[in-house]
């Protein structure tokens, strides 16, 4: 039962590692996307897609590619993602439309139009695709329940924690990171040092939103292998996701964790016996309470480390510099 518990509160959590890592990407940026349930309810839809036209093409669909229905559903999941943080850059950066309103349009845009893309493609076969994306290493039954915990999980679980990684280091150790962290904290500065202010929020928010977008992708073809019945479910992993950002920080690596936890305690309801509907609901609200506790410590502690980019949430305007 533990081991049980474990596997799906990582299998779980990737789906918010992937709303996560898309939110801080934006927020260093200086942009509070509000809008990432939305993007993720496009990544979604574009994984239903990109997998129903590869098996479209195929002759027998009972025996598709790995490799390549893999291809079609990350490229058309992150093109549909990409597209909802387009639309958000544009009204926000270009328009300087405020954030909060742009984002939560977003959401409410991006629920209803991949609810109408998922009903108008064809799903006969997304189970069977889904079973061929969410497969483990082979050899994990094997290892009894080291196997399971780490090597039970679709290739896209092991894409989310090298993407944390990889966008960690790129934001702490490279120049690239330093211009983009500057950009959150005092566009003006950054720009009067020459750094194309408008290129690294547009790059963030255009990037944030693919890999957020992959999380959709995930929750639908591995962790509920290929059943759309819940997508309105992925709203609510959305706004999970934004908290998860103030729970680890705005760091991307402690995100792997968190985003462990987070999956624990969403669902260890199931794994309590004896309790109401209503019981379960509130814990359900675990994760919420644990973010404004957060919230709230590292607030009386003042740490530089621990707040969001100073910038986050303010309109840029070029000619006030």
């Amino acid at each position: 039962m533990i081991v049980s518990f474990i596997v799906g509160a990582v299998s779980l959590g990737m789906v918010f590692l992937y709303g996560c890592l898309g939110e801080i990407i934006t927020e260093k940026a200086g942009h509070l996307n509000l809008g990432i349930p939305g993007v993720m309810c496009l990544g979604t839809a574009g994984g239903v897609v990109g997998v129903s036209m590869y098996m479209g093409m195929l002759s027998d669909p009972t025996q598709p590619s790995y490799l390549l229905i893999l291809l079609f559903a990350v490229v058309f999941s992150a093109l549909f993602g990409a597209f909802g943080g387009a639309i958000y850059g544009f009204l926000t950066v270009s328009l300087r439309c405020n954030q909060n309103i742009t984002g939560l349009a977003l959401t409410t845009f991006g629920a209803g139009f991949a609810q109408y893309i998922i009903g108008a493609v064809d799903k006969t076969y997304l189970p069977s695709a889904a079973r061929v994306m969410s497969q483990g290493l082979p050899f994990a039954a094997n290892l009894g329940w080291f196997g399971q915990i780490f090597l039970s999980h679709g290739i896209l679980a092991y894409v989310a924690i090298a993407l944390a990684i990889v966008t960690g280091f790129l934001l702490k150790r490279t120049r690239l990171g330093l211009e983009l962290r500057s950009v959150g904290e005092s566009p003006a500065t950054a720009d009067a040092a020459g750094i194309n202010v408008t290129g690294y929020k547009y790059g963030a928010i255009l990037i944030g939103s693919a890999i957020a977008g992959l999380g959709g992708l995930f929750y639908s073809m591995d962790y509920m292998k290929g059943n759309l019945e819940n997508v309105s479910t992925i709203q609510a992993f959305g706004w999970l996701s934004i908290a998860l950002v103030i729970f680890t920080l705005w760091r991307p690596v402690l995100a792997i964790a968190g985003s462990v936890v987070f999956g624990g305690l969403y669902i260890v309801s199931g794994y309590v016996s004896g309790i109401s509907f209503g019981q379960m609901k509130l814990l359900s609200l675990i994760p919420y309470v644990v973010t404004v506790a957060v919230l709230i410590v590292t607030s009386i502690l003042d740490s530089k480390n621990a707040q969001p980019p100073k910038g986050l949430g303010v309109t840029y305007f070029r000619e006030d510099r």
